[in-house]
């Protein structure tokens, strides 16, 4: 998929799941439960013991589905992701090389920012994204709608607290899209392999979003 197919995938769909596992076998299961819910995304954190196979594999056997690394941190580990296949990056904060080698590879980045300073060097540096983090302890929707004011162009991602009681209201401060962990892929629905679970919170997800994308249109 080529970086704008991807990048406007991401925004379409409004949602990013960032999967934290325990095991590979854990991260493939929740890829595959998240796509039958209707999101065919997936963050793979490098905190997953083996994400770098894991996303070659994912790429591999899963060619419907969108896969990214997440928890970038540094130009050496981007580099082993895109080598692996990796189809987006996704950094916790800005790093500035992490931003040069997705460019050389023509692949979207979302980079990690949170203060006004921070966003608009990772917007500046040319993130396609720029991920809110930790969003939720810093205010939540209100906080992104304080940030578009004066940044309306950049396409921000909160990320860290985003559930099902504040999705909507995210969608509705400006996000471009959210990512969403735990709150949508859990230790325990993992561990127990609740695959139905995490399809059926998938499927909320998406038509939350929808719904909030409808209602801003209408009062815009």
């Amino acid at each position: 998929m080529k970086k704008d197919e991807a990048r406007r995938l991401i925004e379409e769909i409004g949602i990013v799941p960032v999967i934290r596992a325990s095991s590979p076998g854990e991260a493939r299961l929740a890829a595959e439960a998240v796509a039958k819910g209707g999101i065919p995304i997936v963050e793979i954190t490098l905190t997953v013991p083996g994400a770098v196979q894991v996303i070659a594999e994912l790429v591999r056997t899963m060619p419907e589905v969108l896969v990214g690394a997440g928890t970038v941190l540094n130009q050496e580990l981007a580099r082993q992701c895109v080598e692996a296949g990796a189809q987006f990056l996704v950094t916790p904060g800005f790093e500035k090389n992490c931003v040069t080698v997705a460019h050389e590879f023509d692949l979207p980045i979302m980079a990690g920012a949170l203060t006004p300073t921070e966003v608009m060097a990772a917007w500046e540096a040319g993130a396609d994204f720029v991920k809110i983090f930790p969003c939720g302890n810093l205010g939540g929707p209100g906080y992104i709608k304080a940030l578009k004011g004066p940044l309306p162009q950049v396409p921000m991602v909160p990320t860290g607290g985003v559930n099902l009681e504040n999705a909507g209201d995210y969608i509705r401060a400006g996000a471009a899209a959210l990512g969403v962990g735990g709150e949508l892929i859990s230790k325990e629905a993992l561990q127990e392999e609740k695959v139905k679970v995490i399809t059926e919170l998938a499927k909320l997800y998406t038509e939350l979003i929808k719904n909030a994308r409808k209602q801003s249109h209408k009062t815009a």
